[in-house]
């Protein structure tokens, strides 16, 4: 099929007015406003007013520290804003107050609190599941993971849904493809990146063909796609093409906190009874049909049968932020029609979403639950390692009482920056008994946590601060499923890939990677 809008497909360039129009372009702004005011406090005000200005400041930074101190932030969080009110005492109080306001953000949680109450009950665990868990010993770690999860949302246990595990990004995309060809009634579709061409330009032209023959098409992605990837007109171009289109949190002049508040999730869902989640987005470097960073390791899950109904609420709760209808029952029912009928699988399946919004750090808090309960081994990929004091303790503690942890980070970084703040962890870990790989043919992507052969979790959670406080985030939680052991496997597989990293290493690393790595560990709560 050829699509008439060949603009679709073009890549686009980064505009530099979108890099002056967010926050980015405040916080410079800002700055110059501060070197401005104290250049004309030197030049132009005698010496016998300084002390008011000292005066002053001392007050402010009381105010702020007594502020930052009843917060709820973490530890590391409130250590770095001091350091910002310590060295620009009136420009740091500023700042900490205006990402405290959320301008541009207000609005979008109260109705996300209006949405979570008004479809809470919408879809429920089925007593029968619980009735059945209260007889097993060993579903007692599940039911009060559950009972966390479940504090500000909606997310239910299943059973007899059917999980297939993609340790490639290629892998998940040739499946995509064949799922969505499948669709009948409607398509979801929500991501963090969609960067134009070939993964992109196949996934559009069936979302197109499927529109045309009267499929329910929605396709939503992060404002931060204009500022990098997509122009401020793509949303309408798919809407000429009879795709329902939405841009969440579209960057606003000097208002939008730009790195704050993304919707870092990946969501596909078919028809109410398919699912896909994890790492993968829709542009070339996730299946390696572009190389940027090396072989691009990603990973992916499908979920087919009842459990894909989470995806769908989940879907419908962002979709609905700037509409009036939260009538959601229409779209929950279609599953139930389904013609693939009823899947018998073993074990148990748990999707969870993460929101910056409602102060619970679930993603984290997951993570946290598999770290502390693990008996005999952790293996965990991520791309990033920017870890609070709370995920490092948690780490080197299940370290230092005998479990096996295992980390596989990239070999080749997206982020130099990201990756000399990584390094700055390696050495606590290390001799706590972490061992670390660096995957060497490349970059790793995945979110992957495997503990002791029967519990597991993917989904768009990295090990960073960005996606444990600052972004919309989901995953899905496995226990006593059959498809654990392929994700085991693929683990120890591309463990095999990649290089440990010894203590000897790390004495080895090069002065200016360490002291970008000790400097940046000041910023990274904020980054």
């Amino acid at each position: 099929m050829q699509i008439e809008n060949n603009d679709l497909f073009k890549r686009s360039k980064q505009s530099a007015l979108q890099l002056v129009f967010s926050r980015v372009g405040v916080i410079l702004v800002i700055l110059l406003v501060q070197v401005g005011l104290l250049m004309a406090l030197f030049n132009y005000v005698t010496t016998n007013y300084v002390h008011f200005y000292y005066g002053g400041s001392l007050i402010v930074t009381v105010i702020g520290c007594i502020a930052l101190f009843n917060s709820k932030s973490d530890s590391s969080v409130k250590l770095t804003w001091m350091v910002f009110f310590s060295v620009l005492p009136i420009i740091g109080i500023f700042l900490y107050f205006y990402t405290r306001l959320e301008f541009g953000h207000r609005f979008e949680r109260r109705r996300l609190v209006e949405i979570s109450k008004k479809s809470k009950n919408q879809i429920q665990t089925d007593p029968v599941i619980f009735e059945e868990m209260k007889t097993l010993n060993d579903s007692k770690d599940l039911q009060g993971l559950h009972h966390f999860v479940n504090k500000t949302e909606t997310f239910p246990i299943y059973k007899n849904s059917q999980v297939t595990y993609y340790p490639l990004g290629e892998d998940k995309f040739a499946d995509l493809l064949i799922e969505l060809k499948k669709a009948e009634k409607f398509i979801f579709m929500e991501y963090f990146i969609v960067g134009k061409g070939h993964m992109w330009g196949s996934v559009l032209e069936i979302l197109i063909e499927k529109a045309k023959a009267g499929v329910e098409v929605r396709f939503m992605y992060d404002g931060f796609c204009e500022f990098s990837l997509l122009p401020r007109s793509y949303s309408k171009e798919l809407e000429e093409c009879g795709i329902q289109c939405k841009v969440f949190s579209p960057i606003q002049p000097f208002v939008s906190t730009v790195y704050n508040f993304r919707d870092h999730r990946k969501i596909c869902v078919i028809d109410g009874h398919t699912a896909f989640t994890g790492g993968v987005n829709l542009a070339d470097e996730y299946i390696n049909e572009i190389e940027r960073f090396g072989h691009w390791k990603d990973t992916a899950v499908k979920i087919k049968g009842k459990a894909a109904e989470s995806f769908t609420l989940m879907f419908l709760k962002m979709w609905a932020i700037d509409s009036k209808d939260l009538d959601f029952e229409p779209w929950l029912s279609i599953a139930a029609q389904a013609p693939e009928g009823p899947v018998e699988e073993e074990g148990y399946v748990m999707p969870y979403a993460d929101s910056p919004l409602d102060d619970e750090r679930v993603g984290e808090m997951v993570y946290f639950d598999l770290l502390n309960k693990a008996q005999e081994y952790v293996y965990i990929m991520s791309p990033y390692l920017i870890l609070d004091g709370e995920m490092e303790t948690a780490l080197t503690f299940a370290a230092k009482r005998g479990v096996d942890v295992k980390i596989i980070l990239p070999h080749i970084p997206d982020k130099k920056y990201a990756f000399a703040l990584a390094k700055s962890h390696y050495k606590t870990l290390i001799q706590a008994g972490v061992e670390i790989y660096e995957y060497t043919p490349g970059f790793v992507h995945a979110k992957v946590f495997v503990v002791d052969g029967y519990k597991a979790t993917v989904g768009t959670i990295n090990l960073d601060y960005r996606s444990f406080y600052h972004h919309f985030e989901c995953g899905v939680y496995l226990e006593g499923v059959q498809e654990i052991k392929k994700m085991e496997a693929d683990f120890l597989g591309t463990m095999a890939l990649s290089q440990r990293i010894t203590l000897e290493d790390v004495r080895k690393e090069k002065k200016f990677t360490k002291i970008v790595g000790w400097t940046m560990k000041i910023f990274a709560p904020l980054m």
